[in-house]
């Protein structure tokens, strides 16, 4: 593993992306490593996809909005966080893309926009890259923290940001949007097979709202595909880190490995990987709990004796998962989070979690 420490990662980046499947921890510890920063002087912002209501309440505000909200505490630096709202930051691509209010109202009016704005398959992870392109661009933060989309697909995160510069370079869309007469107006005939074909099949009212829906989208082509250009960089150099979030049970280190032969297809790599609720330390190798218990097997203490080795078996054989897990990311820095007696609650609880990443 590298010799860096958590806390060097942090001040050099101005990009960290947590990934990881669900259920791991990842939340909280998008949370806690923008509070480092935080304690270190920097100014961060953590965007969290996590519907519950959990890390506000750890926060100590009401509710988190799709706009990051200032978190008052005893850090030199600044703290804030948002819950993506994937609508309306979709809405807010459209405005930004838009040559004018009325090409963007006329898209944000589409029934079949409305329906698909929030539904439609990929669109969660393309609004997380979407919000922390808004972010960093804005020039308001040292460091942006984004909790992704717990997914077992690495790449549906990382192909994100060429989503829609790839549907409307898709040769269907070209030819539907070619006219602007309807679904039978249209001119090519190769489109009027294939609208012929979905009209049969979901009705022709929904495919002319489709393709009504599509064509509004002409001109703005240009600002999707530079965004995707200009984030995909962003994500591929020396200013983004890949935090991976696993715990030591066996099938989450599984799916962590195979996280990070995903990535590496896209050709990034992960500079870190936490493990979360590792087994606390006995203070004794597993050999001399056994020659305890051996010791103490005809006493009173036999109970506890074997409770200890019990616990130091456990322990060893995390020790050995997060091992395997560490050679398969020999670059990365490796940092672990006990498992801890009660759930982060609020900002005292994130602050231990911050405080030993970096310790």
């Amino acid at each position: 593993m590298s010799t860096a420490t958590f806390a060097e990662l942090l001040a050099q980046r101005q990009v960290v992306i947590v990934c990881g499947t669900g259920g791991v921890g990842k939340t909280t510890t998008s949370a806690a490593t923008a509070l480092a920063a935080a304690e270190a002087g920097r100014r961060a912002v953590v965007v969290t996809i996590d519907p519950a209501k959990r890390l506000a309440d750890a926060l100590g505000i009401s509710e988190l909005g799709n706009t990051p909200t200032v978190i008052d505490g005893p850090w030199p630096g600044l703290l804030a966080a948002l819950m993506l709202d994937t609508k309306s930051t979709f809405d807010e691509v459209v405005r930004r893309n838009a040559s004018d209010d009325d090409q963007a109202e006329r898209i944000l009016s589409s029934r079949f926009y409305r329906n698909v704005s929030g539904t439609l398959s990929g669109t969660q992870d393309y609004m997380a890259i979407e919000k922390l392109a808004e972010l960093y661009d804005s020039g308001d933060w040292d460091l942006v923290v984004v909790d992704t989309p717990p997914t077992r697909d690495a790449l549906a995160f990382l192909e994100a940001p060429q989503m829609l510069s790839r549907l409307l370079d898709n040769p269907i869309y070209k030819l539907v949007t070619a006219g602007n007469r309807g679904v039978f107006g249209i001119a090519n005939k190769a489109a009027q097979t294939v609208v012929r074909q979905l009209a049969r099949v979901v009705g022709a009212h929904v495919v002319d709202e489709a393709v009504a829906f599509f064509q509004s989208f002409n001109g703005m082509e240009k600002g999707f595909k530079d965004r995707a250009e200009a984030t995909l960089a962003l994500m591929g150099d020396e200013r983004t880190a890949f935090v991976l979030v696993a715990s030591p049970r066996s099938d989450t280190l599984d799916e962590a490995r195979y996280f990070l032969d995903r990535i590496r297809q896209a050709n990034l790599d992960a500079a870190a990987v936490i493990v979360n609720r590792m087994l606390p330390s006995t203070g004794l190798s597993l050999t001399q709990a056994q020659l305890l218990h051996v010791s103490l097997a005809a006493t009173d203490g036999a109970g506890v004796s074997r409770a200890l080795l019990d616990l130091a078996t456990a322990s060893a054989a995390d020790d050995d998962r997060v091992a395997d897990l560490a050679e398969a990311a020999p670059h990365a820095v490796l940092a672990t989070v006990p498992m801890l007696a009660d759930d982060v609650h609020d900002v005292d609880g994130l602050r231990v979690i911050a405080d030993l990443l970096t310790r």
